[in-house]
């Protein structure tokens, strides 16, 4: 673009200057009127607004002069003149153009549209008046944005088109570059730690061979450079160095703007001590249990962080009693002699603060009534910021909602009441109505009929009617639970089912054999504590087993030894009970928390056909968040079977298998297992009594999808097998063969909560397949629950 030369500048001035003469050349007079000339663009009224002359005014050397600063300053024109046409004053005036478009070209680390808005801060956007001045200042503007983040090469190049009906199109190329990569970063003042041990502490760093394996960056910018700043303030303050500074920091560029040196000019002071450690003021609460909630204590090392968490236990502590705006400040009172600091936490409680009304918004499908119920802070009740939290938690927990905020501002005109606003944000209501075709590593291709809903009219019941067609298995199931069957939280769940299964789709052999089921029953859920729940139900099952020429030995012996119709049918009436810990604090993709189930069943013998059996379960799954975003996962699962009374044997579908995306990812699904679990005349799984598995997971948001809910990649690492404790034996050595004989694998995962149903992915390795083994690596599934 063609600037103006600062000699063109001049003869600018000079003739704005030549045109103040003619006015202040001019005789005064008295204006009768007042006539503008040459707008394109603006209004007649906008130049009336500014201008300072009206009829009757009397236009001499000095007022002239005030109207054409005036019109100038106003920035909308490039030229202003005033001319006399007998008692008539005539404005004329040539407009500066409008910007039409603003387009921006080359930019990747920052967005158009983050560029376009810091650009319209200093007033330069598109409809707005366009000044060649301005673009210097454009320039300036975006080349701090880039120097910021460490882009020293970069070069911004600005075109201007002219349009028709006095219009411009601005194009800004920029050439953004590399980031400057740190040579060198030093430290200098440094006495109590070693350089080494400060630089660790910091996210920059200088480039190293390893640096793939580094947590470190050696891409300069000033916003890393000014956290790392606060790192260092932060590992001083926190060790008792209250006089800490950071006296300079110097940041050199090379010439050809590829490398930064960094030298950081520090005073580390004197290290402090707590000398001892008080409160004061109106403490409300027993002194001791605040005590309590304080981390520092005589002769410890002063510590900024430590302070500031006591600071915020004893804030909660006196929320969860109802004091909502207490303040407690914790002074320090400096022995600069001693290096000691006596420390005080004043604490002003304030007024109890009740909970005047709570507003819900965000459930246009879900009733009222079903957040309520989970609600533990009551209206009318002291505030607690505890059961406030508690409250946000239990709402994330059933999985209606893809989001739950919490606010408590105060009521008008009141410093001792709020209100409690929950804004929600529903998740769609995928499964409501469904047809689809599906795929599971177990099951096949499958095709699904379903109506179903975990909020079933907004009632928060879950409601389900499901036709299931796949290779293995066609079931027809019907099943409701309702939540909150008493107003005391015990909940029902009611079910019906039909299943036929096809054993030699599901083992991949040959010589299984089919199997027709029917049954139902009631399971009811009584909360014993606010993470505590006590389930208990009764079962009822009626299986036949469809034998063929080629069924394995072992399914016809079972048969002959436990079944008492010749058609090998079998019912079992079982009773069920467990009791599950749950911390977690959401049920889908949770955060934190853990939940431990510990279940028993039993198949009572009601009837000569009945099978006797038992199984006990024990499972947990822990959620240990990493920062915001990722988490870690660990699970495990020990499950025993054993027959009582006339059964001979465990049933082959009541024993367990393993292998799968549910269990063992890598293996074939129901295809792993010892050699006491495989038949060796076919090398087909014939299950276990005893089955154990563990699991390791990293779950973190997607590169492409950093603020979604609703999916999540994972690395895994996970281990099982299957056992005939028969055989095994409980012996300590058989015991430690059984570790031994644990199937791992490790790979990638990904999880997608979809508007049709949850969508599993993975890539897996197995370890130590052994021959029986069956290897899938890659598995997913589509339709069933995560």
């Amino acid at each position: 673009m063609k600037r103006v030369s600062p000699a063109g500048r001049v003869w600018l001035f000079a003739l704005l200057l030549a045109a103040m003469c003619r006015v202040m050349a001019a005789e005064p007079f008295t204006i009768e009127d007042i006539r503008v000339e040459g707008l394109q663009r603006i209004a007649v009224g906008t130049v009336f607004n500014y201008l300072p002359l009206k009829k009757g005014d009397v236009l001499d050397d000095k007022s002239g002069t005030a109207a054409i600063r005036a019109l100038y300053k106003t920035g909308f024109f490039s030229d202003v003149v005033l001319e006399r046409e007998g008692d008539v004053l005539i404005v004329f005036v040539k407009e500066r153009p409008a910007i039409a478009s603003i387009e921006i070209d080359g930019n990747e680390k920052i967005p158009s549209e983050q560029l376009k808005d810091s650009l319209k801060r200093i007033g330069f956007a598109e409809g707005r008046v366009f000044d060649r001045s301005m673009l210097d200042r454009v320039e300036l503007e975006l080349k701090q944005q880039y120097l910021a983040m460490g882009k020293y090469s970069v070069k911004i190049k600005s075109t201007v088109t002219p349009l028709e009906r006095n219009r411009v199109a601005i194009r800004i190329d920029i050439a953004e570059g590399s980031e400057a990569s740190i040579k060198h970063l030093h430290i200098v003042g440094a006495k109590a730690y070693s350089e080494s041990e400060l630089l660790e502490e910091l996210n920059l760093g200088t480039h190293s061979p390893l640096q793939f394996f580094s947590s470190q960056d050696d891409k300069y910018s000033k916003q890393k450079l000014g956290a790392d700043l606060e790192v260092l303030r932060s590992h001083y303050m926190n060790s008792g160095y209250l006089n800490f500074e950071i006296l300079s920091t110097q940041v050199s560029v090379t010439p050809d703007h590829h490398d930064v040196y960094i030298t950081i000019a520090i005073f580390e002071g004197n290290q402090y001590r707590i000398k001892d450690v008080k409160l004061a003021g109106d403490l409300i609460l027993p002194e001791e249990e605040l005590r309590k909630l304080i981390s520092l204590k005589s002769g410890d090392i002063f510590s900024r962080k430590e302070i500031t968490e006591s600071t915020s236990r004893i804030s909660e502590r006196l929320g969860d009693s109802g004091y909502a705006f207490a303040n407690v400040n914790p002074v320090p009172d400096v022995d600069e002699e001693k290096r000691e600091v006596s420390l005080t936490f004043f604490v002003d409680p304030g007024k109890r603060v009740t909970v005047r009304r709570i507003n819900i918004t965000g459930n246009s499908k879900t009733q009222d009534e079903v957040l309520r119920r989970e609600l533990r802070q009551m209206e009318g009740g002291v505030i607690s910021t505890e059961q406030i939290k508690r409250s946000r938690t239990r709402l994330n927990r059933l999985g209606f909602f893809e989001d739950v905020n919490i606010e408590t501002p105060t009521v008008p005109g009141t410093q001792d009441q709020v209100d409690i606003n929950v804004a929600v944000k529903e998740r769609q209501a995928f499964g409501s109505l469904n047809f689809g075709i599906g795929y599971g590593d177990t099951q096949g291709f499958l095709i699904n009929s379903s109506v179903s809903q975990d909020n079933f009219l907004g009632t928060g019941n879950r409601f389900s009617l499901d036709f299931n067609n796949s290779k293995v298995n066609t079931v027809y199931s019907f099943s409701m639970t309702n939540p909150y069957y008493t107003m005391d939280g015990v909940s029902r769940t009611l079910n019906l089912s039909y299943r036929t299964t096809d054993v030699n789709a599901a083992t991949n052999s040959k010589y299984s054999y089919t199997t027709d089921a029917y049954g139902g029953g009631v399971m009811f859920g009584v909360p014993v504590t606010e993470y505590d729940t006590m389930r208990y139900g009764f079962n009822y099952e009626n299986t036949t087993i469809n034998t063929t020429a080629s069924t394995s030995r072992q399914i016809l012996d079972f048969c002959i030894d436990n079944a008492s119709a010749a058609d090998c049918s079998f019912e079992a009436y079982k009773l069920s009970s467990s009791l599950t810990h749950d911390t977690r604090d959401k049920t889908i993709f949770a955060d934190s928390g853990n939940m431990i189930s510990l279940s028993g069943e039993v198949a009572t013998p009601i009837s000569d056909s009945a099978l006797n059996f038992y199984k006990l379960r024990y499972s947990h799954k822990n959620y240990s968040p990493v920062r915001d975003g990722i988490t870690f996962t660990t699970s495990g699962e020990l499950s025993y079977a054993n027959v009582y009374g006339n059964s001979q044997s465990l049933a082959p579908f009541e024993r367990y298998y393993a292998g799968g995306s549910r269990s063992i990812r890598g293996y074939r699904s129901n295809r792993v297992g010892a050699l006491s679990t495989i038949d060796p005349a076919t090398n087909i799984p014939l299950g276990g009594n005893a089955r154990a598995l563990a699991n390791m997971e990293l779950l973190f948001r997607p590169p492409f999808a950093e603020k979604s809910n609703s999916s999540r990649l994972s690395l895994f690492i996970d281990a099982g097998n299957v056992y005939d404790s028969a055989q095994l034996g409980w012996n300590k050595e058989l015991l430690l063969d059984a570790a031994h004989e644990l199937r791992y694998s490790a790979g990638v995962g990904f999880y997608w909560i979809t508007p049709v149903g949850p969508l599993s992915f993975s890539y897996a390795r197995p370890f130590n397949a052994q021959p029986w083994d069956s290897v899938e690596r890659f598995q997913f599934t589509l339709g069933t629950p995560y």
